[in-house]
């Protein structure tokens, strides 16, 4: 390819430093979807005959259909997908192959290749969360009205219903979702006839290549086009953020499996067990989902640092863009789909959430609050009085409603009988009414909401 330029050809660690054909094959098909765009507008612009650009086109399809059957092969020597794919064209027709470059350069070609690619990842996130999102809707569902304790400092706070719970991860996909939505927005211009930097000199259409393509504009400046790699910086901020969510939720199902907890049991298809003991069941999916979160910010962090230092327009660093992606995308399709298989066939054991809801003196709140509301008591001598009752029920071994109307009014005399009704953990989850709290008639009304917005028929 440089033989009208340079006298020698590369050493053989510039071959092998320079070869990006090991990873940037996985573009082929946006790479042929561009060739074919690009030689169609040719045609129509009469740059290059009709003749020619029909004999380009039959044979980017022969690539295409070859690609597909047998993959694509790795000649170093070749450099990249481009030159491949360029390469077996000549082979196919003949010198007339070398008229589908015209007009434009390999910088504005992986750049429409890339944001090619970078849709459809973007499409797979999408579709991954919403399957998430499905999977806990339908079993907040279940559980409106499952207690089990809510924590701070995974310390017992105040009892709040599993449905609640669950629908708090629903809330962070939904914003995960729109993320990659709105990163989609962003890129939707196609560079496409930028060329090397500067735009052609051959009067081409870019509004033709942008439909063709799918693009809703061209981009606006060809310096730009060609330097950009917002939107893949766009998708991994987004997968990172997806994915430090996944790895919460991961980490509480793992919390959650332990014999100590025992709120759940994961299903069998995504654990697994120990060579040498035989009672184990490991939450090991949980745990790769987890672990598989610092992979994806660590490619996220990859890609800013190599960008954050180039000048305009391209530079060969860029080549580097694509791997922490790839791998990216590979980790986040994977990690979603085991987060929506672990949600939708785990086995939440009621009895045991209820029974730690009641422990740990989760309502002593309610009592607070009763003090205030009942006996105009400020909250702050109310959470003093609280904090003796809770000290008296802890000296003795049993929860605050276990204690006798004499103990309480002997902590404070303005405690009457009122107060047990307000003690209990279901009083205290149907009190948290106000709008998004964890009462089940709330979580009733989010759970029907949220299948409305997903299109879930009741």
């Amino acid at each position: 390819m440089w033989g009208g330029r340079f006298a020698e050809g590369p050493s053989a660690i510039m071959r092998e430093i320079n070869a990006s054909i090991p990873f940037d094959k996985a573009l082929w098909r946006q790479d042929i979807a561009g060739s074919r765009a690009h030689v169609a507008m040719l045609a129509a612009e009469d740059i290059v005959s009709a003749a020619d650009a029909k004999a380009i086109d039959a044979g980017l399809q022969t690539i295409a259909a070859e690609y597909e059957r047998d993959g694509v092969p790795e000649d170093w020597d070749l450099e990249d997908i481009h030159m491949t794919v360029e390469s077996r064209l000549a082979e196919l027709v003949g010198p007339v192959a070398g008229r589908l470059h015209t007009a434009r350069s390999r910088n504005d070609q992986v750049a429409t290749d890339f944001k090619l690619w970078m849709r459809e990842a973007m499409l797979r996130a999408e579709a991954g969360i919403a399957a998430l999102q499905h999977a806990l809707v339908t079993r907040a569902g279940e559980h409106a009205d499952t207690i089990m304790p809510g924590f701070t400092h995974l310390q017992t706070a105040q009892p709040v219903t599993l449905g609640h719970h669950l629908l708090a991860y629903y809330e962070m996909a939904r914003r995960d979702r729109s993320r990659f939505a709105d990163a989609r927005v962003r890129m939707d211009e196609c560079p496409l006839g930028s060329a090397a930097l500067a735009g052609t000199g051959f009067p081409i259409d870019r509004e033709a290549t942008s439909r063709a393509l799918g693009f809703a504009r061209p981009t606006r400046n060809s310096l730009d086009a060609v330097s950009d790699r917002d939107f893949a910086m766009d998708y991994l901020a987004a997968a990172s953020q997806c994915a430090i969510h996944l790895s919460r939720l991961a980490e509480e199902l793992i919390i959650w499996a332990s014999q100590p907890f025992g709120f759940v049991r994961m299903p069998d298809t995504l654990s697994t067990g120990s060579s040498i003991m035989p009672q184990k069941k490991n939450p090991d999916a949980a745990e790769l989902v987890r672990g598989h979160a610092g992979r994806i910010v660590g490619c996220a962090t990859a890609l800013m640092v190599t960008m954050k230092g180039l000048p305009l327009a391209y530079s060969k660093d860029m080549q580097d863009d694509k791997p922490p992606v790839f791998e990216a995308a590979g980790l986040l399709d994977l990690c979603l789909a085991a987060a929506a298989g672990m949600v939708a066939d785990s086995r939440f054991e009621v009895a045991r959430m209820r029974q730690a809801a009641e422990l740990g003196y989760a309502t002593a709140t309610d009592l607070a609050d009763w003090l205030v509301r009942e006996a105009d008591i400020p909250f702050r001598e109310a959470h003093h009085i609280t904090g003796a009752a809770v000290r008296l029920a802890e000296g003795r071994g049993v929860a605050l409603d276990a204690l006798s109307l004499d103990e309480l009014a002997a902590i404070d005399s303005r405690i009457d009988e009122r107060v047990f009704a307000a003690l209990s953990i279901d009083a205290s989850v149907a009190a948290r009414a106000s709008y998004g709290g964890t009462a089940p008639d709330q979580v009733r009304q989010r759970v029907a909401e949220a299948r409305s917005e997903l299109g879930i028929d009741e």
